[in-house]
């Protein structure tokens, strides 16, 4: 599902060098955009294409795939769409670079700031799916944990500054049972940021991408499998993190 939200998340703001986009200039870097995705779309193009933009136009959460076939945006049967479900592939180092290409979003100073998270699609029910793990979710009452079946999926995503939700997501992968989480991270993020810097979102002298993480991650690991990159690692700590040094004093105003 990442290009199909990166559609709709194109059409940034601001380009590379911070410049405020028009209305054209935004249709035209959607418009290269969806030549790009559908390039990647090696057999059953024509179908994948149009339902990924039957899920970017359909109102609500898409619960069922003949839901979906009844799109406007979806000119074809239902047995089209499974079809392309089937037997559709997609080049997926080809989608990794055009989905680097498009404008990012940036912050005041230019900068590209990256998140990336774990997400899980929890399926609960699918007792013949593969790979499933235990997921972690939160329940509705307070501090309440469940650990249900699903898959997880490890998320990289540019972030949009000020109180919004849109997120430009640059790649997702799924996390086998057992991952190393860390690992994984940093070779995701390593691709990622290689594939920015390729398609010219970085240059040398522009600030360090700021990567943020939450505290489920190893953040010292991170910066570590990291260091030779032009990215600074900015993740929240564990509450029962135990610093090696005391704390310093606190120095009276007076």
């Amino acid at each position: 599902m990442t290009a199909m939200s990166t559609l709709a998340c194109v059409t940034a703001t601001r380009t590379g060098s911070g410049e405020i986009c028009t209305g054209s200039d935004r249709l035209a870097a959607l418009s290269r955009f969806r030549r790009a995705y559908y390039q990647c779309l090696t057999m059953r193009g024509d179908e994948l294409f149009e339902l990924t933009e039957a899920v970017l136009c359909t109102d609500g959460a898409v619960k069922t795939l003949v839901y979906l076939a009844l799109a406007p945006e979806h000119r074809r049967g239902h047995g089209a769409l499974y079809d392309g479900l089937n037997h559709g592939r997609i080049e997926i180092a080809r989608l990794r670079k055009a989905l680097a290409g498009p404008p990012l979003p940036r912050a005041a100073d230019g900068r590209i700031v990256l998140a990336a998270d774990v997400s899980p699609w929890l399926r609960p029910d699918a007792a013949t799916c593969p790979d499933r793990s235990f997921c972690h979710t939160y329940g509705r009452a307070k501090n309440e944990h469940r650990m249900i079946p699903g898959w997880s999926y490890s998320i990289v995503a540019a972030l949009e500054t000020g109180r919004t939700s849109w997120t430009a997501l640059l790649d997702a992968i799924r996390l086998e049972p057992g991952a190393d989480l860390a690992a994984l991270t940093a070779r995701q993020l390593r691709e990622v940021v290689t594939g920015l810097v390729q398609a010219g979102q970085h240059e040398t002298g522009d600030p360090d991408i700021l990567i943020v993480i939450d505290a489920g991650y190893d953040v010292p690991r991170l910066a570590f499998l990291l260091d030779d990159l032009p990215v600074v690692i900015l993740g929240r700590m564990r509450s029962d993190r135990v610093m090696r040094r005391r704390a310093p004093a606190v120095r009276s105003s007076c």
